[in-house]
C-alpha cells in the first residue's frame, strides 16, 4: 500500500508544542511502544528474535544495550571524536577484533528491506534502520533501544533525547577487550569520558544482562552442551534477562558465575579486575542496595548514550505529551474535506462512561465538534505507563466530512467538560495544503509504475512556491529529505528519477491509495477548481515498481516572496 504523508508543523518554540514533526517522530517511538512496535522486540525480556525455538541462551535485551556501548565507547573526549553515532554499521568497525559477534553485523538496510530478510540474523543495525527517518537517526535509535531494553524489563527510566547524527564513516578504534589490563580499561574508559568509579559501575549496569557466547569467545566460554542454551552462553548473573542488582550480590557473595571473573584463564578476567580495582567498594554499595544501583544506572547509561561527537545538539528530555493528536490526516474530495485522525491520553485508564469530544474552529468563525470513540488501552515501560486512545471517525466511516470552504484551523479536545487545549494554544490543523482523493497510481508495462499526487491549495494562500518533500537513503543508508516542486495547475511534470520507496513504521499519517486507478484523463486538464476556495495542483512521479512504498512525504510551501516556509 502506498502511503503518502503530510506533515503540518508551527514554528519553531522553544518547549514541546505539538505539531513538531522530530519531537513528535521522537515522542512516538519513546512512549508508543504498543503502537510502533519496535518494544515487542523486548517483550518478554526473554525474547530473541532470530531463535525459533527459545533457547539459544541470548537475548535482545542484552544485545541492544552491548551495541549502544560499542558504539559510544569510540568516543575520544580530547577531540570530540566518535560516540553515539552509528557508526558502528559500517562493516569496517564490525571487523575489529573488539566487535567480535554477531550482534551488530552488517546487512545493507536498502537490500535487506528490499529483500525481506531483515530477520536473517541478530544485527539490531537492521532492525534499527526502518524505525529510523528524517527526524529520527540510527543513532537515535540505537540509543532508545537500550533504554527501552532496560525500561521494559525491570530496570530504572532512562531519560531519551534526540538529535543524534549518524556517521558518514568509521570511527577510530576503542572498545575496551577482556584481555586487555586494567590499566588500559581505565584509560580507554577516561578517554571515554568516565572515572574508574564510573568505570566499574557502568560495567556492572551493562553486565547485569546477557553474557559471553562460545562462538565468540572459545577461549573464555566452553561448549556447555545445554539443549537449553544451544549457544552456550554463560550468563553474567543468574537473572540475565532481567535488570536487578544480583551482578553485585553474586560478585560479593562469592556465588557468581560470571565467566570474566571466575573465568579458567585469568587473563580475561576483565570483570574481576575492574569491579575490585577500589577494593570493591563499589560493587558492595552495589550490592548492599539495589535503589542505588538503579539509580547510578539510569545516570551513567543516561551519559553514555547522549555522549554524542562535538557539534551535535541533542533534543530537550523528550517526555509525553499529556494529549497528543496523531495520524492526522486532511484529503480533499470534491467540495469535502476528509479529516480523520486519533488523539492519546496519557496515564489515563480506559473508561466506559468517559466522553471526549473534539472541538474545532473552522475558517467562517464557526465552532464545531463531534464525540470521539474509544479505540484502545495500551501500556509500557514494563507496564509503569499507560494511555488510552480515541478516534475521530465515526462508526463505520473512516473520515468526518467537513465543508471544504469552511475547513479547519485549530482543533480542542474535552474530556468529560475539561477543556485539553495546549494551555490556551489549541492544537493547530492548517488546511491551506492537502492532498486529493483524485491522487492515483497507474501500473506501467515497463516495470515502472507511475504514482499522481493530486494537491489542493486554498486561494487565499497565494504561494510562491508548492513542493512535495520525501525521504530517501543516501549510500551509507542515512535518511535525509529531498524536495521536488509542485508544478501550477494544468502543468504536467513527469518526473524522471527514481523514487526509492520505503514502508513507514511510524510517524505522521498520510493518504492511501495505492489502488486507486488513474483514469484516461493524466495531469494536462486535470479541473483547475474544486470549490470556489481551493486549487488543484498535480504532480506525476515515476517509482520503482518492487518498492510500493513510501515513507515521510509531506507538502511544503513558501509563504511570500522570502524563505518563511511551513509544512
Amino acid at each position: 500500500m502506498l502511503t503518502v504523508a503530510l506533515l503540518i508543523c508551527l514554528g519553531t518554540v522553544s518547549a514541546y508544542v505539538w505539531p513538531s514533526p522530530q519531537l513528535d517522530a521522537l515522542e512516538s517511538l519513546r512512549w508508543d511502544q504498543a503502537i510502533d512496535g519496535f518494544a515487542t522486540f523486548v517483550d518478554p525480556c526473554d525474547q530473541f528474535a532470530f531463535d525459533g525455538n527459545g533457547n539459544s541462551g541470548r537475548s535482545n535485551t542484552a544485545d541492544w544495550i552491548r551495541t549502544a556501548y560499542h558504539d559510544m565507547a569510540t568516543y575520544n573526549v580530547a577531540d570530540g571524536t566518535g560516540g553515539m553515532d552509528a557508526s558502528i554499521r559500517f562493516s569496517e568497525e564490525q571487523a575489529r577484533p573488539e566487535n567480535v559477534g554477531s550482534g551488530f553485523n552488517n546487512i545493507n538496510l536498502k537490500d535487506a528491506k528490499a529483500k525481506c530478510v531483515v530477520l536473517l540474523m541478530n544485527t539490531l543495525i537492521v532492525v534499527a534502520g526502518p524505525f529510523s527517518s528524517r527526524y529520527v537517526s540510527i543513532a537515535d535509535v540505537l540509543a532508545l533501544a537500550a533504554i527501552l531494553a532496560v525500561d521494559n524489563c525491570g530496570g530504572p527510566e532512562i531519560p531519551f533525547r534526540g538529535g543524534r547524527v549518524d556517521a558518514g564513516e568509521p570511527n577510530a578504534p576503542g572498545v575496551p577487550q577482556p584481555q586487555q589490563d586494567l590499566d588500559s580499561h581505565i584509560a580507554a574508559f577516561a578517554r571515554q569520558g568516565f572515572t574508574q568509579t564510573e568505570m566499574i559501575s557502568l560495567v556492572a549496569c551493562g553486565h547485569t544482562f546477557g553474557g559471553v557466547q562460545h562462538a565468540v569467545f572459545p577461549t573464555i566460554v566452553p561448549e556447555l552442551n545445554d539443549p537449553n542454551n544451544t549457544e552456550s552462553v554463560a550468563h553474567f548473573d543468574s537473572t540475565f534477562v532481567h535488570f536487578d542488582n544480583n551482578v553485585a550480590t553474586e560478585y560479593i557473595a562469592g556465588t557468581t558465575q560470571n565467566p570474566l571473573v571466575v573465568g579458567l584463564n585469568d587473563t580475561t578476567n576483565s570483570d574481576k579486575r575492574i569491579f575490585g580495582s577500589d577494593g570493591n567498594v563499589t560493587m558492595r554499595s552495589f550490592a548492599d542496595s539495589p535503589v542505588l544501583f538503579a539509580s547510578t544506572c539510569a545516570e551513567l547509561m543516561g551519559r553514555m548514550l547522549d555522549t554524542v561527537p562535538s557539534g551535535v545538539q541533542l533534543t530537550d528530555v523528550v517526555t509525553p505529551l499529556p494529549v497528543k493528536p496523531d495520524h492526522i490526516s486532511l484529503i480533499l474530495d470534491g467540495d469535502t474535506l476528509q479529516f480523520s485522525g486519533d488523539v492519546r491520553f496519557w496515564n489515563l485508564t480506559e473508561d466506559p462512561n468517559r466522553t471526549v469530544r473534539l472541538l474545532w474552529d473552522d475558517h467562517l468563525g464557526g465552532e464545531n465538534n463531534a464525540t470521539l470513540r474509544f479505540t484502545q488501552a495500551v501500556t509500557g515501560s514494563g507496564g509503569r505507563n499507560t494511555a488510552v486512545w480515541y478516534t475521530f471517525n465515526p462508526a463505520n466511516q473512516p473520515f468526518l466530512s467537513l465543508d471544504a470552504t469552511a475547513g479547519i484551523t485549530t482543533m480542542r479536545f474535552a474530556v468529560d467538560n475539561k477543556l485539553e487545549d495546549q494551555g490556551g494554544l489549541g492544537f493547530a490543523a492548517p488546511d491551506d495544503v492537502v492532498f486529493a482523493a483524485s491522487s492515483c497510481f497507474i501500473p506501467n508495462t515497463n516495470g515502472i509504475p507511475t504514482g499522481r499526487w493530486d494537491i489542493a491549495v486554498r486561494n487565499d494562500i497565494k504561494p510562491t512556491r508548492v513542493y512535495l518533500e520525501y525521504e530517501i537513503r543516501d549510500s551509507v543508508d542515512r535518511p535525509i529529505a529531498q524536495e521536488i516542486d509542485v508544478p501550477p495547475p494544468c502543468l504536467a511534470q513527469q518526473w524522471e528519477r527514481l523514487l526509492h520507496m520505503e514502508r513507514r513504521t511510524h510517524g505522521d499519517s498520510g493518504l492511501q491509495f495505492l489502488y486507486r486507478r488513474c483514469g484516461s484523463r493524466w495531469c494536462q486538464g486535470h479541473p483547475k477548481q474544486r470549490t470556489a476556495n481551493i486549487q488543484l495542483l498535480c504532480l506525476c512521479l515515476n517509482f520503482s515498481a518492487t518498492q510500493l512504498f513510501c515513507r515521510g512525504f509531506c507538502l511544503g510551501i513558501f509563504w511570500g516572496s522570502h524563505a518563511g516556509r511551513r509544512r
